[in-house]
């Protein structure tokens, strides 16, 4: 049973793996600032949890005590989404994508000083080996103009941002079950993207359907398949285990890109690839699970 648990993990962290790749190609098309495209995905993944919300509420009263590590959880998340989500604005996929995704080599670190989770030689490995294909991916893409340089640091930001909110994630969830986490960080999150947007003026309204349509493919699709099966997730494995399989992403991300943007697909793409879901595999197959399955 236990093996058969591990492989229905893996195979539903694939899955998000792969619907999250889309998100950037989405955002690329989508004729919106940044901060309006994240503040439309939480707003309406949230509205669509809400009936899910009604018949939990028992659940989310006990994320209670709990109340300033999920609204901390929602602000990074938010922080997150705001600075990933510009630097797309500013500099290419793949760029964006590889500096995001090294969010895995912070969480390490504040695995081991926060939770007291010691990466094991395996993890540190597939990290390593996944972070050097991302920059391999992403090395003839870097380029060294003011609006690039701007991007690819917001896409660093992007990363700590979301090594902070996985980090607090493997904190909460053996504690909090799935909907009573990610409800109210979803939720959250949506409100500080909501206040953001009015402090700096951003428009949430006028857009033609279809940008309304990207909207809600990014809310249904990334978010609430690929970022719920994440914290899901948080629950069995470790917080670098969990981030250092969606140093995956940056593979789908390209060839998405490539497939409907015609963003170049090379060489090095291809062997960055190949790099980064060999660590991902050896990051994986060593890691014991952290709760026993339900």
């Amino acid at each position: 049973m236990r093996y058969l648990f591990r492989l229905r993990l893996y195979a539903m962290l694939g899955l998000a793996i792969v619907v999250m790749s889309f998100a950037g190609t989405i955002i690329k098309l989508a004729p919106a600032p940044a901060l309006v495209i994240a503040t439309w995905r939480l707003c309406i993944s949230t509205v669509v949890l809400l009936p899910w919300a009604y018949r939990i509420r028992t659940q989310l009263k006990r994320a209670g005590p709990l109340w300033h590590w999920v609204l901390l959880s929602g602000f990074v998340l938010a922080l997150h989404f705001a600075t990933w989500v510009l630097s797309l604005k500013f500099t290419s996929v793949a760029s964006s994508i590889v500096l995001v995704t090294t969010s895995p080599l912070f969480v390490g670190v504040g695995s081991y000083f926060f939770l007291g989770e010691k990466p094991s030689f395996s993890l540190a490995l597939g990290i390593a080996v996944s972070v050097v294909g991302g920059v391999v991916i992403g090395y003839g893409d870097f380029r060294m103009s003011g609006q690039a340089l701007l991007g690819d640091g917001l896409a660093v930001l992007g990363a700590l941002s979301a090594a902070a909110y996985f980090l607090i994630g493997r904190r909460l969830r053996p504690h909090l079950a799935l909907g009573a986490y990610i409800v109210p960080v979803y939720g959250a999150c949506a409100l500080f993207l909501l206040a953001s947007s009015g402090l700096l003026g951003e428009p949430l309204t006028g857009y033609p359907p279809s940008t309304y349509g990207l909207f809600a493919l990014l809310a249904l699709g990334p978010q609430l398949i690929g970022h719920s099966t994440l914290n899901w997730s948080l629950k069995y494995l470790s917080a670098g285990a969990v981030a250092v399989a969606t140093l995956g992403e940056p593979v789908g991300a390209a060839l998405i890109a490539y497939w409907l943007l015609g963003e170049p697909l090379t060489g090095m793409t291809l062997t960055g690839g190949g790099l980064i879901l060999t660590g991902v595999y050896v990051a994986l197959r060593s890691e014991s699970l952290q709760t026993q399955p339900l």
